[in-house]
């Protein structure tokens, strides 16, 4: 914040009078080193002028840091992102925690901006072009040991350690480390457009300039001027300024507050699941067993088709190989992952989630079978896409019990769940839900039982009315380019088959019943052909490896618009 830096600025004038023979920069903060910029001041901003000297005072503050006479270290434990980063990589050496909480990280270009404390020259002057353009580009973060191989840290080590690394550098200075040749060579003007180039294509290919102008105003930014480092940092300075007063930049500061309340919602103590037990191993129970798993927890998979169990098992375990890398951490992960024909794990579960088909008599009956085998204090949970909780309730003898917990396709890819509660959900019962989707890292959004529930109600009318017009002859791939030109991640019919048709008709039979309007035929008839999306392999398009095949419309005929 304003007030930190400020204070920050009175304690160098003191050490710059006093010229120790060092200087360590440690949080005493239990979770980390510094999180970041105080993103609520991004809002108070109104003109650029305003904008740019607070980014020049910060400026400041971190040169004459890295101007300092002695060794200074940043002594880095937990989170280590954004402004914290900056302030890290203005220090001469920084050493790191080698812990799993550990993450270092530039995410600015997540709200819209990219860094604005000089982190655009010192992170390509540190670990290189290629590197550091990728980790301000992306936003994603690093553990301390995949810092220390891309050369962004000086030292990994075990907290025990961490004072006498930090101790070792100020007493023994080494020469500053610096990325290796080839790295600093893709900087070189004559390389430099090449590798612009390069980045803006990858750019492109996920996100549009004029909805995301942030990582395309770092990449010209870099190729103007990283040669000259005084004047890339003001002209950083200039670009961040206009950068935080853009639109863009407003809604991703207010989906971050958004993102924080839900995660707000989520924490309650007390209530700490070790065993989950998922009743479906289709699609969406499969994968949501597969999730709980790579969270640590013990998973059971109830499922008597043994093809739709292996199918799981698989999907599960290209999950992990993705994510975890590691053969140790990969085999540990498919261990707490058991198949479970006869559905005996219900018994010993903490958290019971039925994820089996749209239908409400085949619900019924398996909570009339498996409630009376579960803990008397386990929670719960359908993760049904539409029925109303109330008429589920009716069949069970507590019906303040039974609480939604409503995933969304791709289970791994999508943070939101639905925490839903009936009318006789009781509320602890609906805190204990949110509390176990923050617990599997799911941001969990209390919702009242509904037709659609919140995100099928805004999002269904949007995908049927695509499906419309593609019955009426507009070729699919034209209402998908018309979306994401509009700034959607991926068109509606698109969506439609991730998500499942059958998903889609169910639900609209729903909304449709209750509400009224009309569920389209041509809905009907691809559920009937058994073309339910991409989880069958054809939908609207086919699949053949996972991706898209869109038939190319005759160029003869001209696009709507």
């Amino acid at each position: 914040s304003a007030e930190v830096l400020g204070e920050l600025r009175d304690l160098l004038g003191e050490i710059e009078s006093r010229t120790p023979r060092g200087l360590v920069i440690v949080s005493d903060k239990p979770n980390g080193f510094i999180a970041g910029a105080d993103i609520s001041e991004f809002t108070r901003f109104t003109d650029t002028g305003d904008a740019r000297r607070a980014i020049r005072a910060g400026q400041g503050i971190m040169d004459r840091i890295e101007s300092l006479p002695f060794p200074t270290v940043a002594m880095i434990h937990g989170f280590c992102l954004g402004g914290g980063l900056e302030l890290a990589l203005a220090c001469r050496y920084r050493v790191a925690e080698d812990e799993p909480g550990t993450r270092l990280g530039l995410p600015e270009v997540l709200l819209g901006i990219h860094p604005g404390f000089g982190g655009t020259v010192r992170t390509v002057r540190t670990v290189g072009a290629p590197a550091g353009m990728d980790l301000m580009l992306s936003g994603r973060t690093l553990s301390a040991r995949a810092a220390r191989r891309v050369g962004l840290i000086d030292h990994a080590a075990p907290r025990r350690h961490l004072r006498t690394a930090a101790r070792s550098l100020i007493l023994n200075p080494p020469a500053v480390q610096r990325p290796p040749w080839s790295a600093r060579a893709a900087g070189h003007a004559l390389l430099r457009p090449w590798l612009a180039r390069y980045l803006r294509r990858k750019v492109a290919a996920k996100v549009p300039k004029e909805h995301y102008p942030a990582p395309y105003a770092l990449i010209e930014l870099w190729e103007r001027h990283a040669g000259e480092p005084r004047r890339m940092i003001e002209a950083e300075a200039d670009s961040a300024a206009r950068l935080l007063l853009t639109r863009t930049a407003s809604n991703l500061v207010r989906v971050f507050f958004l993102r924080e309340r839900l995660k707000a919602a989520g924490r309650v103590d007390g209530h700490d699941p070790r065993h989950v037990h998922v009743v479906g191993g289709g699609i969406m129970g499969g994968d949501i067993a597969a999730w709980c798993a790579l969270q640590g927890l013990r998973v059971t998979v109830q499922e008597t088709d043994r093809d739709n169990l292996g199918r799981a098992v698989a999907r599960a375990h290209e999950l992990y190989r993705k994510r975890l890398k590691r053969r140790r951490l990969i085999q540990a992960a498919m261990d707490r992952l058991i198949p479970d024909l006869r559905g005996d794990g219900a018994a010993h579960a903490d958290v019971v989630i039925e994820a089996i088909f749209e239908d409400v008599e085949a619900k019924s009956a398996l909570f009339r079978d498996l409630v009376p085998r579960m803990k008397p204090d386990a929670l719960l949970a359908t993760n049904t896409s539409g029925i109303p909780l109330e008429t589920l309730a009716q069949t069970l003898e507590a019906p303040e019990r039974l609480v939604g917990l409503h995933f969304f396709n791709p289970v791994a890819k999508m943070l939101l769940v639905e925490v839903v509660s009936g009318p006789r959900t009781a509320p602890e019962v609906t805190a204990r839900a949110a509390a176990f989707a923050h617990r599997i890292d799911r941001l969990p959004l209390p919702v009242k039982s509904a037709p659609g529930f919140l995100i099928n109600r805004i999002l269904m009318p949007y995908l049927l009315e695509a499906v419309t017009l593609e019955s009426e002859g507009v070729p699919g791939a034209w209402i998908d380019r018309a979306a994401v030109r509009f700034g959607m991640p991926m068109g509606p019919i698109e969506l439609a088959d991730t998500v499942g048709l059958d998903v889609c008709l169910s639900v609209a039979g729903i909304l449709a019943e209750r509400l009224g309007g009309e569920v389209p035929e041509r809905l009907r008839e691809l559920v009937a052909a058994g073309r339910l999306g991409r989880k069958s392999g054809r939908g609207f398009y086919e699949y053949p490896k996972g991706k898209p095949v869109k038939p190319q419309p005759d160029k003869a005929r001209t696009p709507p618009g």
